[in-house]
């Protein structure tokens, strides 16, 4: 909230006007989803900063589940050129989309 005592004390204050919630009581709403945005654009400025965007993709994303797995299989598929079994192989070596690429670059 503007002129809020967090706003005071703050280095830097993000306060973003969403104005009244379509739900009265109901916060979770606007100012849920604008919190959200928020905190996404941060962390997504904070990511390409950092380096872990390759072109407009996430490559240094932790390979948790399978989704993932084949979401990186799929980015080494078409930035190597390489087949589906190639590219799993190369990933299974390498456990990273970024090291993969790397290496693979370097190796040629």
């Amino acid at each position: 909230n503007a002129e809020s005592p967090l706003a005071k004390t703050a280095n830097l204050a993000i306060e973003v006007v969403v104005g009244p919630e379509f739900v009265t009581g109901s916060s979770r709403m606007k100012a849920g989803t604008a919190q959200k945005l928020v905190l996404n654009m941060i962390t997504t400025s904070t990511m390409i900063q950092l380096g872990h965007i390759k072109g407009n993709k996430m490559v240094d994303m932790q390979l948790s589940n399978n989704k993932l797995v084949d979401r990186g299989v799929k980015m080494i598929m078409n930035e190597l050129g390489v087949t589906k079994p190639e590219a799993q192989e190369l990933l299974n070596k390498y456990k990273s989309v970024r090291t993969t690429i790397k290496q693979h670059n370097h190796d040629k």
